[in-house]
């Protein structure tokens, strides 16, 4: 999808104009600061913060299912033909590839509580369903900025939990919102939306999960 991207560990070709060496500073932005980076950081922070080493294995496995698979299942669909580039910005495609995150992240969700996952860590993939669902939603009518959500959300919901040293990071939010209109993969309007929108789940998230 538009907002949606390469796994860890993994060769992924640039698939917009220009070689790696030719990107801009607004691509280098959108690239190293896509949806799956701030995914990863997340749920092994989560992870760490609720269970210690422990807690940490369980967020490298909902790592696994969020950012990991997803990711797979559009290089895949590049290599095939199915959509233009990694980042997905037809609506059909774009919403095929977030009901195959949905489906992924609702796995996951149930390994984690079937292996005993931390309640914190296991509380907030439950609630990433519930964004990702909403953000389907959304897309069916409007092309609303994923990368800024998951940004937005990923900043709140570690600023609440690890303390307010992280709020600094929102200029990094604020640096993804500039990168995706001066790309024109998306409009002013649809980068605040998804960064309110990620800001909003990420309160309510932590209104709801048990913290360690």
């Amino acid at each position: 999808m538009a907002d949606l991207a390469s796994g860890p560990g993994l060769v992924i070709a640039w698939h917009r104009e220009g070689a790696v060496s030719s990107r801009s500073p607004a691509e280098w932005v959108s690239y190293l600061l896509e949806p799956k980076n701030w995914i990863i950081v997340t749920t092994l922070a989560i992870g760490w913060h609720a269970d210690g080493a422990a807690g940490l294995g369980f967020g490298a496995l909902a790592a696994l299912f969020a950012g990991v698979l997803p990711t797979v299942f559009i290089n895949r669909g590049v290599r095939h033909g199915q959509w233009d580039d990694r980042y997905v910005g037809a609506k059909r495609p774009r919403l095929i590839v977030l009901l195959f995150i949905i489906a992924s992240v609702a796995a996951g969700l149930a390994l984690l509580v079937g292996l005993g996952a931390p309640g914190e860590l296991s509380g907030y993939f439950g609630c990433m369903l519930g964004s990702v669902a909403v953000l389907a939603a959304i897309t069916t009518v409007w092309k609303i900025s994923i990368h800024c959500a998951v940004a937005a959300g990923s900043v709140t919901i570690l600023a609440l939990l690890l303390g307010p040293w992280l709020v600094p990071a929102y200029l990094l939010v604020a640096l993804i919102g500039w990168s995706r209109v001066t790309l024109k993969d998306h409009t002013t309007a649809q980068v605040v939306a998804g960064s309110v929108l990620g800001a909003a789940a990420a309160l309510v998230t932590y209104a709801l999960i048990p913290h360690h």
